[in-house]
């Protein structure tokens, strides 16, 4: 699993390096070449799409997700540990569904591309499959080590 997460951090760095370069690019050969890149717009916002769906595992992993905490913090032990798992259990569904839902669309249009970078739809969907896929994996995670624990996790409020 080590290895998976360090890869995906390695290629969401990637993707952020690629989400700054190419408008930075465009701002180059637009303002010194004068000659435009075509599609410079909608490729910095396919890099834009990949990295959030692609980073979500590692911010949820990282407990940086919306927890709403301190409401939870006033609900009695017990009734924490029950909605901490039902949140889980859900997660683990529906990012479940969403990859489910991705991998039918990718396979139902392998024949087809985006209409301005004319990129396969594979390559387009692929963020979304592989994002939703790995947040099933850490929900799920979350979701067993909640349950082996018994225990809600604790209040943490980190400021800033």
């Amino acid at each position: 699993m080590s290895t998976l997460r360090r890869t995906l951090v390695a290629v969401c760095l990637l993707l952020l390096a690629a989400l700054i370069f190419t408008p930075a690019l465009q701002i180059v050969m637009r303002g010194v070449f004068n000659v435009p890149m075509s599609g410079a717009e909608e490729l910095a916002r396919y890099f834009l799409i990949a990295l959030t769906l692609m980073g979500a595992a590692q911010v949820t992993r990282e407990g940086g997700q919306i927890r709403m905490q301190e409401f939870q913090a006033l609900l009695p032990a017990g009734l924490r540990f029950v909605l901490q798992v039902f949140i889980e259990l859900c997660a683990v569904v529906m990012f479940g569904l969403m990859a489910v839902a991705a991998a039918l669309s990718i396979s139902q249009n392998l024949n087809n591309q985006t209409a301005t970078l004319e990129m396969p739809y594979w390559l387009f969907m692929a963020p979304l499959l592989v994002g939703m896929a790995l947040l099933t994996l850490e929900s799920l995670l979350q979701l067993v080590r909640t349950v082996r624990q018994r225990r809600a996790d604790d209040k943490q409020t980190t400021l800033a």
